[in-house]
């Protein structure tokens, strides 16, 4: 492990102002793939994206329509629930809030469930995702997103542990009440903050 993963000393802030590093966290240059089930091998021409549930109209975007959306660099550390983190990522996609902005909402759509390709779910409150660094990605570091790491496409919060974004993500469904997602069934925190150590319920 020590030669992958290194503690690192730093006093450095984040955008935040939160530690760079939280607490119970590891550095590494590698990135880890953590998957539960077989990936997904998912191209661009079958890959859609739907908005569905508490909508005023349903909306479905295709890869061609996905990229004529505004794209946007977001350089954002990622945190793994499993305790390590790699630092500066730069990601490139679209920002929730432009996708958000696609769709009418009404008041009591309050918390979303995103649904991945392979039938994994992870549930958040709305609120989390109107963050400017919370972006559907397709990109890391330049390269296109591998299939082991989500790609085509997947949802990336840098203020949550990683598995609250979802890899190969196909979909979000806008709720009135919260709806957990399968980490979250299976003991994982619903809150997921890193630097308040949210890991497990």
């Amino acid at each position: 492990m020590l030669k992958y993963f290194k503690k690192v000393q730093t006093d450095a802030l984040n955008k935040d102002g939160k530690p760079k590093i939280p607490p119970g966290q590891y550095v590494t240059e590698k990135f880890p793939v953590l998957t539960y089930g077989p990936t997904p091998g998912i191209k661009t021409v079958e890959w859609q994206f739907r908005l569905f549930g508490l909508v005023e109209a349903e909306k479905t975007l295709d890869w061609a329509a996905f990229m004529a959306l505004p794209q946007t660099e977001v350089e954002a550390d990622f945190h793994c629930v499993t305790t390590w983190s790699k630092l500066d990522n730069v990601w490139r996609g679209v920002k929730l809030t432009d996708v958000l902005a696609l769709v009418t909402l009404p008041d009591e759509a309050t918390f979303v469930l995103q649904h991945a390709y392979g039938g994994y779910t992870t549930n958040t409150p709305l609120e989390m995702l109107l963050d400017d660094d919370v972006l559907l990605a397709h990109t890391h570091n330049g390269e296109p997103l591998s299939a082991e790491h989500g790609g085509p496409c997947r949802m990336i919060i840098p203020k949550r542990y990683a598995w609250k974004g979802a890899k190969w993500i196909n979909g979000m469904e806008f709720m009135a009440k919260d709806k957990i997602g399968f980490w979250e069934r299976n003991g994982y925190s619903n809150t997921a903050d890193p630097w308040l150590e949210e890991r497990y319920w």
